[in-house]
């Protein structure tokens, strides 16, 4: 039975520095508070393109703006990250298997910020914060070994198959981020997501034969 170590210690190390770096208005321990850190590491494209503080794409994963924000992203992280670092450990081996995983996570949120950088490089004011694109990648990645796998989506009370809610997905993300109405990262989402269905192909090919077999298997 394989470990998901990687899963669990990414659950731990962002829950812990997303509780310390808590804006001022949201409760938490008290003993853990920084909230210094919250401005060191969100993502802020001006400060990433003009001083060059790269690391601004990664660090941003690990800190959330509020509660419910950080629960949901564990929440998915927990129940899809174990599904999709056991795969890669059967695909890859052992500790081949775990590095895969920890790089389609940390990938997953630079590859999903790009298209936000570029946009926004030069608005000073613009922030983000939030794993969600890496969320959105280890998602999409178990959508590519599982795609008739049942994946609930609120209010609907029974699972879509994971290639329908897939296609709701994409569509609503990219239709969201037209419309620019409220303040969630819509292309961070959307680019997670492709990031996370290309990344293990690229790596092993055979991958989305694998995919089209389980996927037309049903038929």
């Amino acid at each position: 039975m394989v470990n998901p170590i990687i899963t669990y210690i990414l659950l731990s190390l962002t829950t812990l520095v997303s509780l310390a770096a808590f804006p001022p208005n949201v409760a938490t321990i008290e003993s853990l508070r920084q909230p210094e850190l919250f401005n060191k590491l969100k993502f802020n494209p001006y400060m990433v393109w003009h001083s060059k503080e790269w690391y601004r794409l990664f660090t941003s994963g690990f800190v959330h703006s509020g509660w419910l924000h950080l629960l949901v992203n564990m929440f998915v992280l927990y129940f899809f990250g174990k599904t999709v670092e056991t795969e890669f450990v059967r695909i890859f081996g052992g500790f081949e298997g775990h590095l895969v995983f920890l790089l389609l996570y940390l990938t997953g949120l630079a590859v999903s910020s790009i298209p936000d950088l570029l946009r926004f490089r030069n608005q000073y004011y613009y922030n983000a914060v939030g794993a969600s694109g890496a969320i959105s990648a280890v998602l999409f990645a178990s959508i590519l070994f599982y795609p008739w796998q049942g994946i609930f989506i609120f209010p609907i009370p029974i699972p879509v198959p994971a290639i329908i809610f897939a296609v709701i997905y994409l569509g609503y993300e990219f239709y969201m981020n037209k419309l620019a109405m409220d303040n969630v990262g819509h292309n961070a989402h959307f680019w997670g997501a492709i990031w996370g269905f290309i990344f293990p192909v690229l790596l092993k090919p055979a991958l989305f034969i694998y995919f089209l077999h389980q996927l037309f298997r049903i038929f």
